[in-house]
């Protein structure tokens, strides 16, 4: 039996609370934990040996490729806000992991580390950076000792940051094409981008809750039925923190990418116009925007989740609403298929298509479906 909207709304929310929080806090000090931030840059000097002795096979052997011990390379501190004691800690704790050879360029890790901070017990991401020029050596046939960096950013819990794991990668290669672009000038291309990870990451979501309020409903119902929205008369971070917001209420890779770029094609030839968001005024003005039941109450979840202030609730929110609409999405397709051998499943399909509050979305999400379905089959067919 699937849940029921508030069972939804409540279940993934008090369990982030639980691990975000602590019980017995006050407060001001939920606040506080919800809302530290801090950031760590290291220099990564490793030697190794790029091109060895052949295999068995013939094959060339990499000794790259190798798990690389405690001696085969260095860390240094380039910048960072931590406390001493506390960044000390965290470069053991990413000296273990380097040892391990649990580190692959570009790909982000998240962990939960203990560390003589206020949190005492904090998320990390941390993601190895080669510079493209490294790269380019590391085909050459000699022993080098090359300089990459280690990210880390630290705020929230394991899973508070396991939520933003894609805004975070896609922070961390922002911060790689700086250092592919000026190596030699952190200072004024790298730095001032470590500084204000938290917010522009973890953030944008609940600036944008704030700014639009009970009109977050025509944001949230654009994402849903794969709308464009067009941004005029914004600040550079007004219209970030909308974009963000859209691409994490998106439902794209969960529902099939075929049927997000057919539904796309027909939202634009059935509707001809985007959503803009006028923003010359006081307060930000919709045009050519729809709404429906379903996204007004989750738009009264947000603005409850407001009185917390705690960033990563915020995205938990919108994963539940994501998670709910896949959820009428499946329920809908079952009951058409259903009603093809029974008529009360059709008129059970009506009655939900009544109370789910997005029967409109639903409807043209199913139609496109379904279209991609016969000609697949027609295909088949010749």
């Amino acid at each position: 039996m699937l849940p029921s909207f508030q069972e939804s709304v409540d279940g993934d929310d008090r369990e982030l609370e639980s691990s975000e929080e602590g019980g017995g806090l006050s407060d001001e000090r939920k606040l506080e934990r919800s809302n530290n931030s801090y950031y760590c840059l290291y220099g990564y000097q490793s030697c190794r040996l790029q091109q060895g002795v052949d295999s068995d096979d013939g094959s060339p052997c990499s000794a790259a490729a190798e798990t690389p011990s405690s001696d085969d390379f260095s860390l240094s501190l380039v910048d960072t806000n931590l406390p001493a004691e506390a960044e000390a800690e965290l470069r053991s704790f990413i000296a273990r992991h380097l040892a391990k050879g649990a580190f692959f360029e570009g790909m982000g890790n998240i962990a939960s580390v203990e560390l003589s901070i206020p949190e005492s017990q904090v998320g990390c991401y941390y993601c190895l950076l080669e510079p493209e020029k490294h790269a380019e050596m590391a085909s050459s046939e000699s022993s080098i000792c090359s300089l990459d960096y280690v990210v880390c950013f630290l705020g929230g819990s394991e899973k508070g940051l396991e939520l933003f794991r894609h805004e975070l990668d896609r922070y961390t290669q922002d911060l790689k094409i700086n250092l592919d672009a000026k190596p030699d000038d952190l200072e004024t291309c790298v730095q001032p981008l470590l500084r204000p990870w938290f917010e522009d990451s973890v953030c944008p979501i609940q600036r944008v809750v704030q700014l639009f309020q009970e009109k977050l409903a025509f944001v949230l119902h654009a994402a849903l039925s794969y709308t464009s929205v067009e941004v005029k008369e914004s600040d550079e971070r007004t219209k970030k923190d909308i974009n963000s917001f859209l691409r994490a209420a998106s439902l794209q890779g969960l529902v099939q990418e075929a049927t997000m770029t057919s539904l796309c094609m027909a939202m634009n030839e059935e509707q001809c116009k985007s959503v803009v968001v006028d923003c010359s005024g006081p307060q930000p003005q919709f045009h050519n925007a729809g709404s429906n039941k379903f996204c007004e109450e989750w738009t009264q979840v947000f603005l409850n989740g407001s009185e917390g202030g705690n960033p990563f609730l915020f995205r938990q929110i919108l994963e539940n609403f994501k998670l709910k609409a896949i959820q009428d999405i499946n329920n809908l397709k079952r009951f058409i298929q259903q009603a093809e051998m029974n008529h009360y499943a059709l008129f059970k399909c009506y009655l939900f298509l009544k109370n789910c509050g997005s029967g409109d979305v639903l409807l043209k999400i199913v139609k496109v479906e379904h279209a991609e379905m016969q000609e697949a089959k027609n295909k088949e067919n010749i």
